[in-house]
């Protein structure tokens, strides 16, 4: 007789794939916050270089197993090089703007991103978009507008470049769609080494923005990229444990563990006009998703 209170292989794999996609978002939540203490002392530039050529050094045994010839030598590398600088606009965007305005609103803009994607993806790739999907993408860009909160005084640099980042890293994940066929490490080793080069040209045209760093610092800025390669493995290992209708809605908390650390180390209290946009953008995000996990299982079928 079964014993119908053990767990089957696929529902242990399940919980584990939600589990790392969870601590994967913390992750990714605890290096927002040093990533915000840090752009207080240093500037963007100086903490991107660092940041990109700490990841390099660490993934320098993956790319020389690949072999260096084999990264460099693309198809399509226009393609490869323009999702390289995007990426590394969206990172250097996001650092600028957490030193301006709290963690949860700059990371509110960056949640409207599969709202985007949606919205570019009949333009730029050619995919279909039903009546329902539009009508989300629609109301996602009203929650975009409400935690943006209209004013002469909302108009600020730091919420426009967060909303330019925003932008960036959803056009480079849709240029990720079209260059699926390249491997994983090809695709890392393109946007690292981009966003290093990125943010050498930066140092190199404002060398007074490099301050010293202390070996405690250098450290911690280093951490920077690592534990980003660290939460990046987690999310990747969960989607392989569990189907992504099941795990990628949890990439949401991250909106709460932004408010929660903001207000624990930076004493920031969320607007209410950003908790309602939030809200409305992750309400839109979600039926968009769900919505495509659904035509996807009747294309199938």
């Amino acid at each position: 007789m079964t014993d119908i209170t053990a767990s089957s292989p696929a529902s242990s794999a399940a919980r584990l794939g939600v589990m790392l996609m969870l601590l994967g978002m913390v992750m990714f939540s605890l290096n927002d916050v040093l990533g915000k203490w840090l752009v207080a002392t240093y500037s963007v530039g100086q903490l991107m270089l660092i940041r990109s050529l700490a990841a390099i050094v660490v993934l320098a045994p993956f790319f020389w197993r690949v072999g260096w010839r084999r990264l460099i030598d693309v198809d399509r590398p226009k393609l490869h090089l323009l999702r390289s600088a995007l990426f590394a606009f969206e990172a250097s965007g996001f650092y600028f703007a957490v030193a301006y305005m709290p963690l949860a609103d700059a990371m509110t803009y960056w949640l409207a991103a599969p709202i985007y994607v949606a919205a570019m993806s009949p333009l730029l790739l050619g995919e279909k978009v039903g009546w329902r999907r539009w009508t989300a993408i629609i109301i996602g860009f009203v929650g975009v507008v409400i935690a943006l909160e209209p004013s002469k005084d909302s108009f600020t640099l730091p919420a426009l470049i967060a909303v330019a980042g925003s932008l960036a890293f959803s056009l480079a994940m849709v240029l990720g769609r079209s260059l699926r066929a390249a491997p994983d490490t090809t695709l890392v080793f393109w946007q690292v080494a981009g966003a290093a080069i990125f943010a050498g040209v930066w140092c190199l045209v404002d060398p007074a923005g490099w301050a010293p760093v202390s070996s405690v610092d250098f450290g911690l800025l280093s951490l920077l990229g690592i534990v980003a390669m660290g939460a990046h493995m987690l999310v990747n290992r969960s989607l392989k444990l569990a189907d992504a209708s099941t795990v990628v809605p949890l990439q949401y908390t991250l909106l709460i563990w932004a408010v929660l650390f903001g207000w624990m180390f930076f004493g920031d209290a969320p607007r209410p006009a950003m908790l309602v946009g939030a809200a409305v953008i992750v309400a839109s995000g979600l039926f968009i998703f769900f919505r495509e996990q659904q035509l996807k299982r009747s294309a199938r079928g």
